[in-house]
């Protein structure tokens, strides 16, 4: 069969050859295309091979010129339009690559709203966290109850979104929860710290402190990782230290016990940083960071449960804040909208460095400190000398520093 097909189109191609060379048929004729029934992409390359002979045989004949241009033209688009096998026409093509171009800024456009509206939030949290965090703290001077009370809430959210599928409940080994222990004890304690230190010092002053974490990083990752900081990071340390130095020596809310526990919250904090690197717990299927998150602040509230019970005992009740003179509904309003954020702002911390660089999200949580500072000042109507403002200044500058060098060095890594 194949073999009679082939003979065929031989056949038919030589009748259209001798056509073209000087038959004795009519000049129009001779110039009309060739009259083959073409279904394949090698019938239409047969055709396109014999537009060349057409304009010879024109001027034999004497016709028109343009009458073979539109021949060629037609036979020409003809086999464009079935060189995909009659599946797509070049023009549609084209339309779609155009509409498909207009398509991609819109998509940029779109992801850089939902990135800003994940920044602000991130920063509207925590400046609620503080301002709420911090009226309650001077009111409620437990500490532990408080720290115990936000990994409550957060608990409750986390087990709320596996229950109505906003987030996909994680899968989990006994040996991958014996790796997170370290890290929900670390969390557990520098959140702890730090509560302790903004229930004795002014936030802004907290944070000026905390503004001392790459300080902790550096050092840390050099004594356990074996990691040799280059000159450049350690020269955009000076003015974090620096900076610290000269606003806890003009601090007007300045303690020793909320100086101390701010520097040992953001020893806890780097530490957890150092054990992620260490023990490298594998986000495999279903642990992405969220769910990490999410079971560390559950593991952190079974820990520190037993902490609080002997530490500080039942505080937190109706009849415990009554009889320390205090308004029930008020306090526990603010508790929960602490709780709340608390929970809420490291969740879209999460979120946004799942879509950013670390140095990235490392710029944007410095523009986050010294959003915080600058509220809780206004808020607090927190009194602040030349030379505090100065040295927080300093110190929020060399943590932008150290931001931007440690990112030119992960790009010369990645090069």
């Amino acid at each position: 069969m194949a073999m009679a097909t082939a003979m065929s189109m031989s056949g038919t191609v030589r009748l259209t050859t001798a056509r073209l060379h000087g038959s004795p048929l009519h000049p129009v004729a001779a110039l009309a295309p060739p009259r083959l029934h073409l279904t394949s992409s090698s019938d239409i390359r047969l055709r396109s091979s014999l537009l060349p002979l057409l304009p010879s045989c024109a001027a034999k004949s004497g016709a028109n010129p343009r009458r073979s241009g539109a021949i060629r033209a037609s036979a020409s688009s003809s086999g464009a339009a079935s060189s995909d096998g009659g599946q797509a026409d070049a023009g549609t093509g084209g339309l779609e690559a155009a509409q498909a171009g207009v398509g991609v800024p819109e998509k940029k456009l779109a992801e850089t709203l939902q990135l800003g509206v994940l920044f602000g939030l991130w920063y509207m949290f925590n400046i609620c966290f503080n301002i709420y965090n911090k009226q309650v703290l001077k009111v409620f001077p437990y500490p532990i109850t408080i720290t115990s009370l936000q990994f409550a809430v957060g608990g409750v959210i986390a087990a709320m979104t596996w229950l109505t599928g906003l987030h996909r409940k994680p899968e989990i080994s006994a040996a991958q929860l014996q790796l997170i222990l370290p890290l929900a004890v670390v969390h557990t304690l520098g959140n702890l710290f730090t509560n302790m230190s903004l229930g004795r010092v002014a936030v802004s002053f907290t944070h000026t402190i905390k503004a001392m974490e790459p300080f902790f990083s550096v050092l840390l990752s050099a004594l356990f990782l074996g990691e040799v900081p280059n000159p450049l990071v350690v020269a955009s340390l000076v003015p974090i230290v620096g900076g610290v130095a000269l606003a806890s020596l003009t601090e007007a809310s300045f303690n020793w016990a909320g100086f101390l526990s701010a520097m040992a919250s953001n020893v806890t904090f780097q530490s957890r940083n150092v054990l992620s690197k260490k023990f490298m717990v594998k986000k495999e299927g279903s642990l992405d960071n969220i769910n990490l998150f999410s079971i560390i602040t559950i593991m952190s509230f079974f820990l520190l449960l037993p902490v609080t019970y002997f530490a500080e005992g039942v505080k937190f009740t109706p009849q415990a804040l009554t009889a320390a003179g205090l308004d029930v509904k008020v306090v526990a309003t603010r508790a929960l909208i602490a709780g709340l954020c608390f929970h809420s702002y490291q969740q879209v911390s999460y979120m946004i460095l799942a879509k950013v660089s670390p140095v990235t999200h490392s710029v944007g949580n410095c523009v986050k400190r010294v959003i915080v500072i600058v509220t809780s000042v206004l808020f607090f109507r927190t009194p602040v000398s030349t030379v505090n403002g100065l040295g927080t200044g300093l110190a929020l500058a060399g943590v932008f520093a150290y931001s931007r060098v440690k990112g030119k060095k992960g790009d010369k890594k990645s090069k």
